[in-house]
């Protein structure tokens, strides 16, 4: 190792001169730790470098996702008053992908006042902010969750003599509780005599009974995405559907034999998942309703397309026929 490389030669001169037989070794010692310092200090110069380099990578990278995204926006913008443009040139596009393919893609025209193609100046009060058009929800049969159900119990309302409770199932783990107002005949008019007014309870009563024992394990249609509340202290968690004729007469939707609680009802023509829950703000159940119709067949339907269980069959009002559905 040339020490003069390093360090003055009169260092190695004095070293030897002081220590003959162990100079040259001290002399090697510092050149050794002197080559060290020299290439830690290179190493973390070139760290501090490359540390450098990287924080001035990630700014190029940010602000060339900037200003991707200001073109991107403005792209958008362009192509929505193209298209929603009353007025349109001869010429100008008529689509939104042609709009699209008619727009200078280069940076010249990233923010507004920059040159664009032309060499024009783009007004940046020109394009107006446009937001996307969703189209409003449509108020058909697919929103309504329609399920068959057995009924569990029929029991009279505590609370109301013209209402009645039913506890239905319907595939989940505990029933629903639907209140349903009685039919006209299930209500028996009370004279004024002590002892008719007695005869026409116990008539009330045995009628009401018979036609709870009717209900009990019969199989229904029910509506359940209402919106759950209470009517006079009772929770109603799902509607019954009941065919209504002109002359008064009332019957239960029926599934198709072979249907089990908790089968779905369907629609060919109107596919789609049902809604959670229905908004009362929105009265889908209002719109849908004057379209529910059982038809001279007897078969339920909603605009011509039947109400049907997948594999099983269509819905059908026992006996009659040209009515309204609707819910009690």
């Amino acid at each position: 190792m040339d020490s003069d490389k390093t360090f003055h030669p009169s260092l190695s001169a004095a070293l030897m001169k002081l220590d003959p037989e162990d100079g040259g070794r001290m002399m090697e010692y510092f050149q050794t730790h002197a080559l060290l310092a020299r290439e830690k200090a290179l190493l973390q110069a070139s760290v501090r470098e490359q540390k450098k380099l990287l924080v001035e990578n990630g700014k190029l990278k940010k602000d060339i996702e900037e200003l991707r995204h200001e073109l991107h926006d403005k792209q958008r913008r362009r192509v929505a008053k193209a298209v929603l443009s009353p007025n349109k040139p001869a010429g100008s596009p008529t689509s939104p992908a042609a709009a699209t393919a008619s727009l200078p893609t280069s940076s010249a025209g990233l923010k507004g006042g920059r040159k664009v193609a032309g060499g024009q100046k783009e007004d940046k009060k020109a394009a107006p902010e446009a937001y996307p058009i969703r189209a409003a929800p449509t108020s058909d049969i697919s929103r309504l969750d329609l399920r068959v159900g057995r009924i569990v119990s029929v029991r009279g309302h505590p609370l109301a003599a013209n209402l009645t409770v039913q506890d239905v199932d319907v595939g989940e783990k505990a029933p629903r509780s639907v209140v349903s107002k009685r039919r006209p005949d299930d209500v028996q008019p009370v004279s004024p005599s002590l002892s008719s007014q007695i005869i026409s309870v116990l008539l009330c009563l045995r009628h009401a009974f018979s036609f709870a024992q009717q209900l009990t394990g019969s199989l229904a249609v029910l509506l359940c995405n209402v919106k759950a509340c209470k009517v006079k202290g009772v929770a109603l968690q799902a509607r019954l559907l009941r065919c209504f004729q002109s002359d008064g007469a009332v019957e239960l939707l029926a599934p198709p034999a072979g249907s089990n609680p908790g089968d779905r009802v369907t629609f060919l023509n109107y596919p789609g998942e049902p809604e959670r829950e229905l908004k009362a703000t929105q009265r889908v159940w209002d719109r849908v309703q004057p379209s529910l119709r059982v038809d001279a067949q007897g078969v339920a339907n909603y605009k011509g397309c039947g109400f049907q269980v997948k594999g099983k069959g269509v819905c059908r009002a026992p006996s009659l026929t040209n009515c309204t559905i609707g819910c009690t």
